[in-house]
């Protein structure tokens, strides 16, 4: 399996982030790729409630959902969308924080809605509270394709490693990590955090990633972390994009999952315990 990883600096309007990952797909596809990933907030990344509320649309009106399902079917290639805001029914108004996996028929084949919510202080300057705009998903999801089993995950998930654990005691053999990531925290934790999780269930990690300093039409512009990664399931990074945005292959053998996990077998070892 060929993996082409996108790694964008997407603006808040969801048409022009859409024109810039179909040129990307059609490249990639050109370059023999069999899965495309893109990065979390893929159609729409605004700091501004306002802006938001004027621009997100439902998932079944979502242009760049659309616009990728129309792709997937004519490039005959799956791709995993990181994630889009969507507007959702929910009687506070918050969004949802939605992965896609599409088929090659141009299906939706999985969902997932972020389940961790990022509401941090990074410093006096830096705060999020993630969980005021968006509602959090209940319900991890894997999905078995021709390629192999993916488990799916956004951004902060990553630093809830039980959650990576019950995907790969699943079945997950791929975990798919697309983040928009602070560059505070992803200087300091990203590679590390990614590594583990690859280690800790032997799984092949994609993580896709917004990268650069956002134009915003409205609101504060906001600066991600870049590196997009490629980590096998014995934890070396097979690639690392940078802070450039562009497009990054990798070949996935799926032989490698088997290899790590009989090295050393913890997914088989885990034991029930009594907390502290």
């Amino acid at each position: 399996m060929r993996a082409a990883v996108l790694q964008i600096t997407s603006s808040d309007k969801p048409e022009q982030n859409l024109k810039l990952v179909r040129e990307m797909i059609y490249e990639a596809k050109a370059n023999g790729a069999d899965i495309v990933c893109t990065p979390e907030v893929t159609n729409c990344l605004s700091t501004s409630r306002k802006h938001q509320v004027a621009t997100l649309r439902h998932e079944e009106n979502d242009c760049v959902l659309a616009g990728l399902r129309e792709m997937a079917k004519a490039c005959g290639v799956w791709i995993f969308v990181g994630s889009l805001a969507l507007q959702t029914d929910d009687e506070d108004g918050r969004f949802a924080n939605r992965s896609f996996a599409i088929s090659p028929q141009g299906e939706v084949a999985a969902r997932y809605d972020k389940i961790h919510m990022f509401d941090v202080d990074v410093s006096e300057q830096e705060t999020y509270r993630e969980s005021d705009g968006y509602r959090p998903g209940k319900q991890a999801r894997i999905l078995e394709t021709p390629f192999g089993c993916f488990g799916l995950s956004i951004c902060y998930d990553i630093r809830f490693p039980y959650l990576y654990r019950a995907l790969a005691e699943a079945g997950a053999e791929i975990l798919l990590v697309p983040a928009a990531f602070s560059p505070v925290t992803g200087a300091a934790h990203w590679h590390t955090l990614l590594r583990a999780r690859a280690i800790e269930t032997g799984c092949f990690v994609i993580a896709a990633a917004q990268t650069g300093t956002h134009s915003v039409t409205r609101g504060s512009a906001r600066k991600t972390y870049g590196h997009s990664l490629i980590i096998s399931p014995w934890g070396e990074i097979l690639a690392d994009a940078g802070t450039e945005t562009g497009i990054t292959y990798v070949d996935i053998d799926l032989s490698e999952v088997d290899r790590a996990r009989s090295r050393v077998p913890s997914l088989r070892h885990g034991r029930s315990f009594e907390g502290p």
